[in-house]
């Protein structure tokens, strides 16, 4: 996938607009509608997520995904190009300013994708009814998609992270398409589970990332382009006496190997059970032993 955030594009393009935090099954679905136009170059307009959360957002735990994995899921499912400016160089335009100057003469769109909430321009003044009316101006076709909804609810961004925020993994993932995953570097620990046969990695989740609950979940984590079962902890890990933040700390069935320093995924899968203080280590791994036998 090309990002053409420097040149802008001189084709026909149907364009799919949105934040995309998540890339969840409603998000999908507004990307799909760009894909089946014929003739047209599928393009994402989004927001760096790096620029848009310290200057605009200015929230912690707000983000499902990080940029580069949204970039790469789009990629994924067929998306040519993709258009991800600093929030700060547009937020002052217009609705008019944003379809005549980045979706017309930027994009060169043909045809514009949003969801049924999008809000664009100066201080949110535009909506999907404006975008309808500001596009047929310019020539151009604007299709709004209506809520996805799955076991009868509407799929959002703020139900998932309140899901994740419960531990209800298994439903997050069922509204994302996909199981939530945490793609971080490996930092050292006390290294107390290689003394009981359990080695573990231990990552920290960023700030501006949604910190699910605090427990054992079944996980996956490739490790060495092999993907294994595995059994994550997220929490403060009582029992040794940790008095940091809480750190994701994931044991990893059947790979041995050294994995410090690098960027290893690890997608959260199912909750298992609550974080909690056992009075030994010999209690601890007896619980591990279980938790491992339900991975």
């Amino acid at each position: 996938m090309t990002d053409i955030t420097e040149q802008g594009i001189n084709k026909p393009s149907a364009v799919a607009l949105g934040f995309f935090d998540g890339l969840h099954l409603g998000h999908i679905e507004v990307v799909k509608r760009t894909l089946i136009r014929d003739n047209l170059c599928p393009v994402i307009f989004t927001f760096n997520d790096k620029t848009l959360l310290p200057k605009f957002k200015g929230r912690k735990g707000h983000c499902i995904i990080t940029h580069e994995q949204k970039v790469k899921l789009f990629e994924r499912i067929g998306v040519e190009y993709i258009y991800a400016p600093d929030f700060n160089d547009v937020r002052d335009y217009s609705a008019r300013d944003f379809v005549e100057r980045i979706l017309k003469d930027f994009l060169c769109a043909s045809v514009v994708v949003c969801g049924y909430d999008f809000r664009f321009g100066k201080g949110g003044e535009g909506t999907p009814e404006i975008l309808k009316s500001l596009c047929a101006e310019n020539g151009m076709i604007c299709e709004v998609v209506p809520a996805v909804t799955v076991d009868g609810e509407n799929v959002s961004s703020t139900s998932i992270r309140e899901k994740i925020r419960n531990g209800d993994i298994e439903g997050a993932n069922h509204c994302l398409g996909y199981e939530l995953s945490y793609n971080l570097p490996v930092i050292k620990g006390k290294q107390i589970g290689r003394t009981m046969g359990f080695p573990t990695i231990n990552q920290e989740i960023p700030d501006y990332m949604v910190k699910p609950k605090n427990g054992v979940y079944k996980s996956w984590t490739v490790a060495e382009g092999k993907t294994y079962r595995s059994i994550t902890n997220i929490g403060v890990k009582p029992t040794v006496g940790y008095t940091g933040e809480a750190v994701m700390e994931t044991h990893i069935i059947g790979f041995e190997g050294d994995l410090y320093g690098k960027n290893v995924n690890v997608a959260l899968r199912e909750y298992i059970r609550d974080e909690r203080r056992f009075d030994n280590l010999d209690e601890l791994k007896n619980q591990l032993e279980s938790d491992k036998k339900q991975a």
